[in-house]
């Protein structure tokens, strides 16, 4: 694992009448992996009011990321089958959300090995539809609660996010709310990033988590070294 990250929460825009840049995501993965109910957590624990639920599982809504106001869309999708790994027949949906997003999250759950065996191939799909543009993904390990269960070990998904040259993070959605939207934010916060400008180079693999008191073993190491110099001076 490398470097940590702290992400700020996104807050609702209380302005609708302010010019907002798209943003678009779509959450891939198998069957039962917890897509939907990732997307309905993050929305409805983030957001006083209600989401707006499109046709075709297509969730929007007005947010603030870094003080820049953003019309995010989320794209629900289908399970996708382990041995899939030709998504561009003519028509197929999966091709369609891929082609028409701007980042990705790709969602697996830590009981079924299949699911985590399906997210290769829909890795080499997205660079595939996108060749030119480095679409920002998120590889996420989801019901990290059920250990009675595991199937995959966390260090298989962070060498695959390895192997890839993406972010990784395990989760549950049922008993931990805040990583469902850390999850959500940095992706936004990724793709926003890109459409300014920023490079498109290799991002190095990382676990995207919050700091258990970030800066707490540093004050009291300068504490110490206070009250030792203050004793030194007063003998």
């Amino acid at each position: 694992m490398s470097s940590n990250f702290l992400l700020a929460p996104i807050a609702e825009s209380a302005d609708y009448f302010l010019s907002s840049r798209d943003v678009k995501l779509t959450v891939l993965g198998g069957n039962g992996v917890g897509k939907t109910a990732m997307i309905v957590r993050f929305l409805t624990r983030r957001f006083i009011g209600d989401y707006e639920p499109n046709t075709g599982n297509l969730y929007s809504r007005l947010v603030h990321v870094d003080g820049e106001q953003l019309s995010l869309q989320i794209q629900d999708t289908p399970g996708c089958a382990q041995a899939q790994e030709d998504f561009t027949q003519e028509g197929d949906l999966i091709s369609r959300c891929v082609q028409w997003a701007d980042g990705f999250l790709l969602v697996y759950s830590i009981t079924d090995y299949s699911s985590y065996q399906s997210i290769r191939p829909l890795y080499q799909h997205i660079r595939k539809m996108h060749p030119d543009i480095k679409c920002p993904v998120i590889i996420v390990a989801n019901k990290g609660d059920l250990v009675h269960a595991r199937q995959v070990q966390t260090e298989e998904g962070l060498q695959l996010a390895h192997d890839l040259g993406t972010f990784f993070l395990e989760i549950s959605t049922s008993e931990n709310c805040q990583d469902v939207s850390d999850v959500f934010q940095h992706l936004c916060k990724e793709v926003s990033k890109l459409q300014n400008g920023g490079n498109g180079e290799k991002r190095r693999t990382s676990v995207i988590s919050r700091p258990k008191s970030p800066n707490m073993q540093d004050l009291k190491r300068r504490f110490k070294q206070a009250l030792s110099s203050k004793v030194k001076s007063s003998s």
